[in-house]
């Protein structure tokens, strides 16, 4: 009869598709990892790279409004009974708004702060915050509510005269203000913002 340490298999005889040596286990690990860092720098990349490639921070952000109004567009022409599609352009549209929220906010404001026109800054940051509080009621609301349409009317229209604002009038001011190495400067700290953001 054999005994317990008997039936062992030998060092190395064993079969089991659970052992694993040491080294293959980290490779592994660590390969995956270099795909997954590769994958969202391509990512972030991709998102950004549609920004930049518009020119300078105010071209960029322009481009960025554009890109939001369509997504409103977009959600404004669904049907009630379109519930995935609502909550697919409704993630979409919070990622655009934060990615360009987050550029502006530690950017540009803190740029118009830096320029004396602090009551511009806190005027923008209020909208943002307005835009953040729509974000939440409309997680929140059932994308077949009556009330969903006339609420993503609504937020457009305030996310659009907030863009109207900063394009006409904040931001030619600003650029005016700065030589066009700071204007330069500027592009690239958007530009950076914008793709740790995505």
């Amino acid at each position: 009869m054999n005994t317990r340490s008997e039936s062992r298999a030998k060092p190395g005889q064993d079969r089991s598709p659970f052992n694993f040596s040491g080294g293959s286990v980290i490779a592994a690990v660590a390969a995956g990892a270099a795909l997954a860092l590769a994958g969202n720098f391509g990512r972030k990349l991709a998102v950004q790279g549609l920004s930049a490639s518009k020119g300078d921070w105010s071209e960029s952000l322009a481009a960025e409004h554009t890109a939001v109004e369509k997504l409103f567009d977009a959600m404004l022409a669904t049907d009630d009974g379109d519930k995935y599609k609502r909550a697919l352009l409704l993630t979409q549209l919070s990622h655009a708004l934060d990615k360009h929220a987050y550029a502006e906010e530690h950017v540009i404001y803190p740029k118009l702060r830096e320029t004396g026109d602090e009551s511009f800054a806190e005027h923008l940051e209020n909208d943002h915050g307005a835009v953040k509080e729509f974000l939440y009621r409309l997680s929140k609301m059932s994308s077949e509510d009556p009330a969903w349409r006339e609420t993503v009317g609504a937020f457009r229209n305030v996310v659009l005269l907030h863009a109207e604002e900063e394009e006409k009038q904040i931001f030619p001011a600003l650029r005016a203000k700065l030589s066009d190495d700071d204007n330069a400067r500027l592009t690239k700290d958007v530009n950076k913002a914008g793709f740790w953001a995505a």
